[in-house]
């Protein structure tokens, strides 16, 4: 069990599949799990999904990078702004992530990067117009400074710390919603957890089950055509339906599911904490009642 120690491993190494993305992967589902709640959106002065939603992130390192990409290409947000340590992009149509991402690749920042208004001084595009602010590099991003000229109606601590607790007051009482790091952050320490569970069993996920599933599916569908063809009816299953319904679950595919599985039950408690008690009015504040709360009937439970 010594590979249990140590999580983040490449693959070869007893690593598990979605692990890099991870981070990035969780705040994406957190924003989908937030959106399904027009109650909470509401609060925002948004409505609706998360697509066509400007979307301005700071650092474009593992985290924020992973966020964007998914956001944009699978939610329909527009990433209008990205900062990094040499300045920042700023377009309102939308910036290309991959683009972006593979130009700070070759050149180290987003300097010189032809598809984009271009400043100097990153902080500038932290207090554009935006719907959604993802603050995912440095700590104190957000503080007593700029807090009062931030435009995002949403902010979600894809970083560790990036609102001081002075900016945060400001924020609350100017209505802006805060999606608190403590939960925002944990796709990275979950998916570590879901490699821990797979060293101690030895067996990757999806091993066991997964052509099991492939097997029943192709029975299905081939009863469906069967019964086309018996009836005359002249329909057939798309080939593009057919090649995702005959793909089994693999790794990858239950990671992501047990990522989203946790973000969503763990919104879903602290969102409790924060309609139904009169004395908490932020999602950080019932974060920590959830969690402290946890901890408490652990230690109740075993007699401490």
């Amino acid at each position: 069990n010594a590979s249990a120690c140590v999580t983040g491993k490449p693959l070869n190494a007893g690593g598990i599949a979605g692990r890099v993305e991870a981070t990035g992967r969780g705040v994406q589902y957190a924003l989908r799990e937030f959106f399904r709640h027009p109650e909470d959106v509401a609060l925002t002065g948004l409505s609706g999904t998360l697509d066509g939603k400007r979307v301005i992130v700071q650092g474009l390192g593992n985290v924020g990078y992973h966020a964007a990409s998914f956001l944009s290409a699978e939610d329909g947000a527009k990433i209008t702004g990205i900062i990094e340590h040499d300045g920042a992009l700023h377009d309102e149509r939308g910036l290309d992530v991959e683009k972006v991402r593979a130009w700070i690749n070759t050149h180290g920042g987003v300097s010189g990067y032809p598809d984009a208004t271009h400043a100097r001084d990153g902080a500038t595009v932290l207090e554009e117009d935006c719907d959604i602010l993802i603050p995912a590099a440095l700590e104190g991003t957000i503080n007593l400074e700029n807090a009062a000229r931030i435009k995002a109606r949403l902010i979600i601590e894809a970083a560790n710390g990036p609102v001081t607790a002075a900016a945060n007051d400001i924020l609350r009482e100017r209505g802006v919603m805060i999606i608190p790091d403590m939960y925002a952050n944990a796709g990275g320490v979950t998916v570590s957890y879901f490699e821990w569970v797979k060293n101690l069993s030895h067996i990757r996920f999806g091993r066991m089950q997964r052509r099991q599933e492939e097997a029943r599916h192709e029975i299905l569908v081939n009863e469906l055509e069967r019964l086309s063809r018996d009836r005359g009816l002249g329909w057939t299953l798309s080939a593009g339906f057919k090649d995702k319904y005959l793909h089994g679950a693999g790794e990858l595919e239950l990671v992501r599911s047990g990522l989203d599985d946790t973000m969503r039950t763990a919104y879903q408690a602290m969102r409790e904490v924060f309609h139904g008690r009169d004395d908490v009015d932020d999602l950080r504040t019932a974060a920590y009642l959830v969690a402290i709360e946890r901890v408490a009937a652990s230690y109740r439970a075993k007699g401490l």
